[in-house]
């Protein structure tokens, strides 16, 4: 017998729309890739998403994913799964607004049409609302551009964690290789990155 969740991703009555960040990407800028080897977001991942993904106004963020035959699960149609990391990058990637890292705490996604290779997804995303560490967010993907047909939707609850986070969970020498990254120049968008050199995610 499947439990149903207990979290809504609909924000709470009490929950707020916080300011943007001062040290967010400005309106109107890429947001650069986190980590390198990111399935979403990373430059180096052979067969990753590759997202470009943009700062929008206020607490918003746009992208696009190229679907390849990489990402097929019905011959020609995107594998759900793999609009589901999509939909999860460009949902995550709203967390570079609030200038805090963050990970998927759960993850709703509404397929409404099939997603078919060579086609540009292309997904609007903003926050919701936060209460406490919880960060509620949706989003709506559509086929070519953001006036294309709705191909699917999401919603998400992030919660927001310490960097130590990564460190107890994640693989020492990948969070080090990424430190270093960073320190070496590798992707920032604080003005005082030097003062930051551990933001692994965002």
């Amino acid at each position: 017998m499947v439990t149903p969740a207990s979290q809504d991703t609909t924000p709470p009555p009490d929950a707020v729309i916080p300011e943007r960040s001062d040290h967010a990407p400005a309106p109107g800028t890429e947001i650069p890739s986190h980590y390198r080897w990111c399935f979403g977001c990373g430059d180096e991942h052979p067969t990753g998403l590759h997202m470009s993904i943009t700062a929008g106004e206020g607490l918003t963020v746009s992208g696009v994913f190229r679907v390849s035959e990489h990402h097929q699960g019905a011959p020609g149609l995107a594998h759900g799964g793999v609009l589901s990391t999509a939909l999860d990058e460009i949902l995550g990637s709203l967390n570079w607004l609030l200038a805090g890292p963050a990970v998927t705490g759960r993850l709703e996604c509404d397929f409404r049409r099939p997603v078919p290779v060579g086609t540009d997804l292309v997904i609007v995303a903003e926050v919701a609302g936060v209460k406490g560490r919880r960060v509620y967010t949706r989003a709506t993907g559509h086929l070519g551009s953001t006036d294309g047909p709705v191909a699917v939707r999401a919603a998400a609850i992030f919660v927001q964690v310490p960097l130590q986070h990564f460190v107890d969970h994640g693989s020492a020498d990948q969070v080090r290789q990424a430190i270093e990254d960073r320190a070496n120049g590798g992707p920032t968008w604080r003005p005082d990155a030097a003062d930051h050199p551990f933001e692994l995610n965002p």
